[in-house]
């Protein structure tokens, strides 16, 4: 057995280590939701959206349940709410808001029938009929799935900044026996869209991620192409960017067995065709899924959660398109337990970054959603 002596020098040579490996920046901590009892989860799932310096997220709001540490603390027996939050004043600051009351962005399955949520419409999946303009300037869209491993996916979009959703409509499942949608788009023109999903695999479960685009303002969407080839494990939950004109860059979360990364893909025709980038942007543990972002100087940012020791959120740079990474930003290294992270992020117009997730302070009680406020430019990469 190694001496006592021996595993607490080895500890802290790791821990130098990793200190002289990140770069420093200032970093403001702020609450975006937070109830005693409840488990606020998954920006990643829902989107962020930004004008000026009017921000809106959405987030899962569920009850907290201790299930050990490998695992969400969610209770699964009790109702989930899809919520969102906004932000008048570039993140300082922000209001919950509860889109059911409306009958929108509510999820779907047993979740929905807990006596604990509001009084809600519950509205039927309809087809699209098209003419959607993705160019206007109070234009948002989520896209939500049902499962996991699969399934059906349906989408909201709203012209007034998230106030008010039309939908749920149906997303088709494009050939594939299951489509997990997650809020991934780049908007091409007023009636052009990319989104980027993931389908389930051959063999079933999850996941491969896709590429797909509507030319009629959402009344049909076409398969465009695979992203990445077919794991052995997984690979899920793109995040893309345009570089320049058809040039487009996503991150997507992988994982084969216990290690789990961030991969880089690169398309130069609009998503027509792929080529892996950079094999492994960054470890992120037990895995997480990336939040990238490009800046207003024309540097790529790509924020994620570490579930490894010690947790909490990262970023890294890029001057050029994806190729090499700067060293690893510390946003925060607080977090109490691994069920952390699943960030989105946006750049408000004085060139600060706000980095929203889920986070925690203690394995034992609430999950919460928070945001880490931070200037690119302090970081010399």
């Amino acid at each position: 057995m190694r001496p006592v002596w021996i595993s607490g020098l080895l500890a802290l040579v790791q821990m130098l280590a990793l200190a002289t490996s990140l770069l420093a920046v200032d970093v403001q901590n702020v609450v975006v939701y937070r109830e005693k009892g409840r488990f606020g989860g998954w920006p990643a799932n829902h989107g962020m959206w930004s004008w000026g310096n009017e921000l809106l997220v959405g987030f899962s709001a569920g009850y907290f349940k201790d299930h050990g540490p490998k695992f969400h603390a969610i209770d699964h027996n009790r109702p989930e709410e899809h919520l969102l939050a906004r932000s008048l004043d570039g993140g300082l600051t922000w209001k919950s808001e509860n889109p059911a009351e409306q009958g929108a962005l509510i999820p779907r399955g047993k979740a929905l029938h807990g006596t604990e949520l509001p009084r809600v419409i519950d509205r039927p999946w309809i087809d699209c009929p098209g003419g959607i303009d993705f160019a206007h300037p109070d234009f948002c869209m989520t896209l939500r799935m049902s499962d996991n491993n699969g399934g059906v996916s349906r989408f909201y979009y709203s012209y007034d900044r998230g106030h008010t959703w039309q939908g749920p409509f149906k997303f088709p499942l494009l050939g594939q026996s299951g489509i997990s949608a997650r809020t991934d788009y780049i908007v091409n023109g007023k009636h052009d869209c990319l989104v980027f999903l993931t389908a389930s695999k051959s063999t079933g479960g999850e996941g491969r991620p896709l590429c797909a685009r509507t030319t009629d303002g959402g009344k049909t969407w076409n398969f465009v192409s695979w992203i990445a080839p077919e794991p052995p494990g997984y690979s899920i939950m793109p995040s893309t960017v345009r570089l320049s004109g058809q040039e487009l860059l996503s991150a997507i979360r992988v994982r084969n067995g216990e290690p789990s990364w961030l991969e880089a893909w690169y398309s130069p025709d609009l998503g027509e065709h792929w080529e892996l980038r950079d094999k492994k942007i960054a470890d992120t543990g037990e895995g997480s899924p990336a939040a990238m972002l490009k800046l207003q100087d024309g540097r790529i940012c790509i924020n994620y959660g570490m579930r490894a020791a010690p947790v909490g959120m990262r970023a890294k740079l890029s001057r050029d398109g994806g190729k090499t990474w700067s060293k690893e930003i510390m946003l925060r290294d607080d977090g109490a337990a691994r069920d952390l992270g699943y960030p989105r992020a946006v750049q408000r117009p004085d060139g600060k970054v706000v980095t929203v997730y889920y986070f925690n302070d203690d394995p034992k009680q609430t999950r919460f959603i928070a945001a880490s406020i931070w200037d690119p430019a302090e970081v010399r990469d």
